[in-house]
């Protein structure tokens, strides 16, 4: 059993947790996962590091209420338990495996957008301990929207915010917000881009066209989290990978979003049963 230690309402459908996990803390390292059993009965969701911290001993996960799965997450309150959290899971981002004198030359711009923001601070907290330069961008439909806005303060040089309706930050998608920083002069060597799986298809189109290499996060694709199931089936430079094991993170460049979108929406009409069931 896991306790929950904190709980906190970042939005009214997103929330984050502290998850007592010592041994998880101490092995977690940036980009991977967990799986979360909510209860005896609960379906395996698979949810991205947010944060750990060894010393606590603790796990951070922050779940969108989506169906009947994630609102079993949710729903549960501060000193409660969950039956089982297991991980931690995936392959780490790239840049951990890089070489200090690497790392003393990059240069990187990660891209957020909605819950996808929450495991993107990770990423830009372990490079900003090493004194990697890192800007972020953060977007979403309007400002009440907008996650982890101090958190990512704290850890990167640049801090920019975007709102499709301009209500915070700048008035535009987080692909305009990038192109405009190229013109400005600013230069990256690497791009991650964390969110909807639209996004992170024309945050490809965009790294691309101004030349940024880039990384996508497809955790989102995952179901069992472990390849016995094969939902998380993407085509990832014309071979066949599975997010929850060769990733979740791919090379942005190779990924076949097309495929992918028609597999996130295979289970649309029974998420939406389950909804209607319990009134979500």
């Amino acid at each position: 059993m896991f306790k929950i230690l904190s709980k906190e309402m970042l939005t009214p459908g997103i929330c984050k947790m502290d998850i007592v996990a010592p041994r998880i803390a101490a092995s977690a390292r940036p980009g991977q996962f967990l799986i979360v059993r909510p209860n005896e009965k609960g379906e395996r969701i698979p949810l991205t590091i947010s944060d750990y911290d060894v010393k606590k001993g603790t796990v951070t996960i922050v779940t969108q209420r989506i169906g009947a799965s994630s609102a079993a997450i949710v729903h549960q309150e501060e000193g409660a338990f969950f039956n089982d959290v297991v991980g931690p899971l995936g392959n780490p981002s790239a840049f951990v495996d890089k070489t200090p004198e690497e790392l003393a030359e990059a240069r990187y711009i990660f891209i957020a957008g909605g819950v996808g923001t929450a495991p993107v601070y990770p990423q830009a907290k372990w490079l900003h301990e090493r004194g990697v330069a890192v800007d972020v961008i953060i977007g979403a439909k309007t400002k009440d929207l907008l996650i982890y806005k101090q958190e990512l303060a704290s850890v990167c040089d640049n801090l920019y915010l975007c709102t499709d309706d301009g209500s915070e930050g700048f008035h535009g998608l987080v692909t305009a917000m990038l192109e405009k920083l190229v013109a400005e002069g600013h230069t990256y060597t690497q791009a991650v881009a964390i969110g909807p799986m639209i996004m992170m298809k024309f945050c490809t189109l965009t790294c691309k066209k101004l030349g940024i290499p880039e990384d996508v996060s497809l955790n989102m694709l995952m179901v069992d989290g472990t390849g016995m199931c094969g939902a998380c089936r993407v085509t990832v430079g014309g071979k066949t990978k599975f997010a929850c094991v060769d990733g979740p993170e791919f090379d942005g460049y190779e990924v076949d979003f097309d495929e992918a979108m028609r597999r996130l929406g295979q289970y649309r009409t029974e998420e939406a049963q389950e909804r209607e069931k319990y009134g979500i």
